[in-house]
């Protein structure tokens, strides 16, 4: 079923058109975009009630400033959808998020109304500056807008750019969209600090009176802006703190205002437009605006999947028998399992309690697993504290988050060799957020550090087990497990806890002439690909690495004295992951083996579903087939004559 959008909105195919209206159609066109992108999210599926509460402000900014020549900066990007919609793309937005369409996030290539490529927080204040820096320089009157929420300004970098922008002179406005989330509820004491400014009634109170009654005083030209500007901090130094975090940094704080009233923000963003230097706006919002049961719980519909518009429900596929857990869930079921027996365990998180499902042991043990914001660095170099005296914390990362932390790794954990478990989640290619959050490139960049024990599970009996390892006090050094994004392959997966030793891998099959190495949860396809194969007569090996640092060379040995053809098959870049490990090994020890590296390939892989994903880079089971036969296309020849 085709879904259209309302009357107005179906007439808007670039910000031109949208100024054409008048003010008072711009109430029409903000519900209409919402209805649009619920009817598309609904049917289609990506992220949701950011989008929704952001409406007014997106409307309001197109309305306003000149785009794409006036550059807007969409921090993270998952809120962007209605700016999407009202630059070019409406018709194709039903592809977003989908194999070869739109993608979720802000893309430089995909239009030029998207400045600066964004998927990750809290860059757009930094990118904005220096797009500001450079129209000063260049004698430009084009304007910078950077669109960042609560939850991003918790991380560093905001407040590197905004403490840069102070006295870096440049025209740029930060709005500050104030809804008290970023997925899950924001912690910290800036969450505070901006409740404190949106809740001091007698300072919005008293500004607002004082200039009311400035309109209506016979005060005349003498009155200039910079004695009205005077007045105002005297009146936030008077009754309330709210304005000394910003101006502190020498950038002008202007709101709190209601950010779904269009007409102010409209009227406040065309008197910002021509105040000169750094300023910011903060608006606040309600994510989920205009879907009930989305404002009420806006964690769970973030990025709620397919769903009922009409009644609310979420569509679940149905099975008859038991299903694999995600990995998440059993590493959040495994922590709290572990922490009732051992006191020692922390679990740290950066903002991200519900997606790492560290939320379990939260629920239960506040006071141990703890999320510390969007601070990625942060998360690793407080982790390294406790284990300084003597917790055993269990530090869960995005592993594409993970690597704003890299010097932190680095100095903090590996050189101190302080038993930090590094627990990288959405390890691998992660489907339809795309590029910004594929997990590509951890096994190289953690492999080539000293003292790391670098680990990845085959399934969920082999996470509780490298979990479990990595707790024990005989565990002395950084320990590194990464797992990917989505379901297992164990419907009975709660299974003894046991220690393993450390660098050693397991031979799942023995075979004849040709050997695969696996690493991690891949090595499920390459089981279903050596059953297919053996139609041809082909017996494969098979052996599961599981570590990738120590390598079991021991193992290694074994498999180049036997095999004359080796396949290995990683979820990660093959650029220096675990297949030139095996190659290392192998040139260093003098074998000779014909070696085909199966994993992400050297380029920027875009969005799509998983099994999409990993058709188009080789490494599902049919592509492990092709490498397989293409190997022993001999005795596949000869298999096809009899």
């Amino acid at each position: 079923m085709e879904i259209l959008p309302g009357p107005l909105l179906s007439m808007i195919n670039t910000p031109a058109d949208l100024k054409k209206l008048g003010k008072e159609q711009l109430h029409q066109v903000c519900d209409e975009l919402r209805q649009y992108i619920i009817d598309v999210v609904s049917v289609h599926g990506g992220h949701f009630a950011a989008s929704l509460g952001v409406v007014e402000l997106t409307t309001a900014l197109h309305y306003v400033y000149n785009t794409p020549y006036d550059q807007l900066v969409w921090d993270v990007g998952h809120q962007a959808y209605g700016h999407k919609i009202l630059t070019g793309r409406k018709d194709k937005f039903p592809t977003n998020r989908k194999y070869g369409g739109l993608s979720g996030f802000p893309k430089r290539s995909e239009s030029e109304y998207d400045t600066f490529g964004v998927g990750h927080s809290s860059t757009s204040i930094s990118a904005a500056l220096g797009m500001a820096m450079a129209a000063r320089y260049k004698g430009e009157d084009r304007k910078s807008v950077a669109v960042i929420g609560d939850g991003s300004m918790t991380a560093g970098m905001a407040f590197e750019a905004m403490n840069h922008a102070g006295v870096a002179d440049a025209d740029v406005l930060i709005i500050l969209n104030d809804n008290c989330m970023s997925i899950d509820p924001n912690v910290g004491a800036l969450k505070e600090y901006l409740t404190d400014i949106t809740t001091s009634q007698t300072y919005n109170k008293l500004k607002d009176d004082v200039w009311n009654a400035l309109g209506k005083l016979p005060i005349g030209k003498n009155f200039t802006r910079e004695m009205a500007s005077k007045l105002e901090h005297s009146i936030k130094g008077m009754v309330s703190k709210s304005s000394n975090l910003f101006e502190a940094l020498n950038i002008r704080y202007f709101g709190p205002i209601d950010g779904h009233n269009i007409t102010k923000l409209v009227d406040t963003l065309q008197d910002l437009r021509n105040i000169p230097g750094p300023k910011l706006l903060h608006v606040i919002t309600v994510k989920g605006k205009g879907y009930e049961l989305a404002e009420k719980d806006q964690t769970k519909w973030h990025a709620p999947g397919l769903f009922d518009k009409i009644t609310g429900e979420i569509y679940k596929k149905k099975f008859d028998t038991p299903q694999p857990p995600k990995y998440q869930d059993v590493f959040g079921h495994t922590i709290l399992e572990m922490a009732e027996k051992n006191d020692k365990i922390f679990g740290i998180t950066p903002a991200m309690p519900s997606g790492s499902s560290l939320k379990i042991m939260m629920d239960k043990m506040p006071n141990r697993a703890i999320d510390v914001g969007i601070c990625e660095q942060h998360a690793v170099t407080v982790s390294a504290g406790l284990a300084t005296q003597g917790m055993r914390v269990f530090c869960n990362i995005y592993s594409s988050f993970m690597q704003r932390a890299y010097d932190q790794v680095v100095h903090d954990v590996a050189i101190q060799k302080l038993p930090v478990v590094l627990c990288l989640d959405r390890a691998g290619l992660v489907g339809e957020d795309g590029p910004t959050h594929h997990g590509a490139y951890d096994i190289p960049y953690m492999r080539c550090i000293p003292n790391l024990i670098v680990s990845s599970p085959m399934n969920e009996s082999e996470l509780r087990n490298l979990m479990y390892t990595a707790q024990l006090e005989s565990t002395k050094l950084p320990f590194v497990i990464r797992y990917p994004r989505g379901e297992g392959v164990m419907p009975e997966w709660r299974t003894e806890l046991k220690e393993v030793k450390i660098g050693t891998g397991r031979k799942l099959k023995d075979g004849e002439e040709i050997a695969i190495l696996s690493l991690g949860h891949p090595g499920n396809f390459a089981a279903a690909a050596i059953r297919e194969v053996k139609q041809y007569g082909i017996n494969t090996a098979h052996y599961d690495m599981r570590f990738v640092k120590p390598l079991d060379e021991t193992m290694l040995h074994e498999v180049f004295s036997r095999y004359d053809k080796v396949i290995t098959v990683e979820d990660g870049t093959v650029v220096g992951g675990f297949g030139s490990a095996i190659l290392e090994f192998m040139a260093q020890n003098g074998y000779q083996a014909q070696v085909k590296m199966l994993g992400i390939p050297d380029r920027i892989v875009e969005h799509g579903t998983l099994k999409e994903l990993h058709r188009e880079c080789g490494y599902d089971t049919q592509g492990i087939v092709d490498t397989i036969k293409e190997l022993m296309k001999e005795k596949v020849s000869v298999s096809l004559m009899q």
